[in-house]
């Protein structure tokens, strides 16, 4: 059976690979890579969702299964870096190189083959819209009353059960200064750079004092000052600037609370202090985050799954999580493989979780 699932899978993935499912420009419709899983999941009950700007999804229940698996199909946009075809799956030595191969259309591929090969109870729901800032197919499904309890996000883990990472906020700042010539004395809301650089300064010393915070083997708070712009030339006072900026909290985290805090750092404050993207961390709810962290590794153990250690790159299963699910992200391949030129997973990661998605569909919540 291993050596006959895994040829199946690396068949799936070679199928997976050919469609172009960047994002952006996110130029996916309800035909191509859909119509492929629907001919896939014959004996499943499909239904497929288009949420608008390429974002579609598709649920596909066989049975009356107590597990969702969740996989994106949309991938990031391909380099110039590239040295073979990124929509033909190359096969060589312990490798299975393409654009999304690792990122993670491997499992995608791998829960395909499961499908075709068993016959119990099985849920998959398959997006397109995880690699960009309008995240539209998770927050549909969680809307529409869909009566799964237990979820495994797919994302590249090694196989590991991964119960914990951070959140994600990205943050624009607007601060407001009086334009005027530059040999005057100033005071300090009179040039609105010189209010940007003050809180720049101030929000990294912040964000160093909270490096003794911890929850679940993830240490401090991450923070990333993007871009800063504003002003005219030298000799003029800057009556306008901006901050974009980044901050990836800890799940133990008040995401409102870190925000509120950050936005008085300094005097006078932002005039515009407006949150763009924010994707709550893994398990989500400050308050009953170490609850909920305990339930994911029981549901890990119940379904014979090793724990590994917790990450820190955001994936859609905070939404779950959010939305009151047990849940935890496992997959195949390393992190450390995605989103680069020449794109590749380990066939053995492949293998390993395509039994191990067999198991579980064949044996149930035990």
């Amino acid at each position: 059976m291993t050596e006959a699932l895994l040829d199946a899978t690396l068949a799936q993935l070679r199928a997976l690979v050919m469609f172009d499912t960047r994002n952006p420009p996110r130029m996916i419709k309800t035909d191509g890579i859909f119509d492929h899983l629907r001919a896939q999941l014959a004996d499943f009950d499909v239904r497929v969702a288009d949420h608008g700007a390429g974002a579609v999804s598709l649920l596909a229940v066989r049975g009356q299964p107590e597990l969702l698996f969740n996989v994106h199909l949309d991938t990031v946009p391909d380099s110039p870096q590239w040295s073979v075809d990124p929509f033909e799956l190359q096969v060589a030595g312990e490798r299975a190189t393409g654009l999304g191969a690792c990122d993670i259309k491997g499992a995608a591929a791998a829960l395909l083959a499961v499908a075709a090969a068993t016959e119990g109870d099985m849920a998959l729901l398959f997006t397109t819209d995880e690699e960009g800032a309008d995240p539209r197919c998770v927050r549909a499904f969680l809307d529409g009353g869909h009566g799964f309890a237990n979820v495994l996000v797919a994302e590249p883990t090694r196989c590991k059960a991964v119960l914990a990472h951070r959140g994600i906020q990205s943050v624009r700042v607007r601060f407001q200064g009086r334009a005027g010539h530059a040999s005057i004395e100033q005071k300090p809301a009179d040039s609105a750079l010189h209010q940007a650089v003050r809180w720049g300064a101030a929000a990294l010393d912040f964000a160093e004092a909270q490096s003794a915070r911890e929850f679940g083997g993830l240490r401090g708070l991450r923070f990333n000052l993007g871009r800063l712009e504003g002003g005219i030339k030298a000799n003029m006072v800057a009556p306008d600037a901006e901050i974009r900026f980044g901050v990836r909290p800890l799940p133990s985290q008040d995401m409102d609370d870190l925000l509120g805090r950050m936005r008085t750092l300094t005097y006078p404050a932002p005039v515009e202090f407006e949150e763009t993207f924010r994707g709550p961390p893994l398990p989500a709810g400050h308050e009953l985050a170490n609850e909920c962290l305990q339930d994911a590794q029981a549901l890990a153990g119940r379904l014979g799954i090793p724990v590994g250690d917790a990450v820190d790159f955001w994936t859609e299963a905070a939404l779950f999580s959010e939305a009151g699910c047990t849940t935890f992200v496992y997959g195949p391949g390393d992190i450390a493989q995605a989103h680069g030129a020449d794109e590749w997973v380990e066939l053995a990661q492949l293998d390993h979780y395509a039994r191990a998605i067999h198991r579980i569909v064949e044996g149930g919540l035990a």
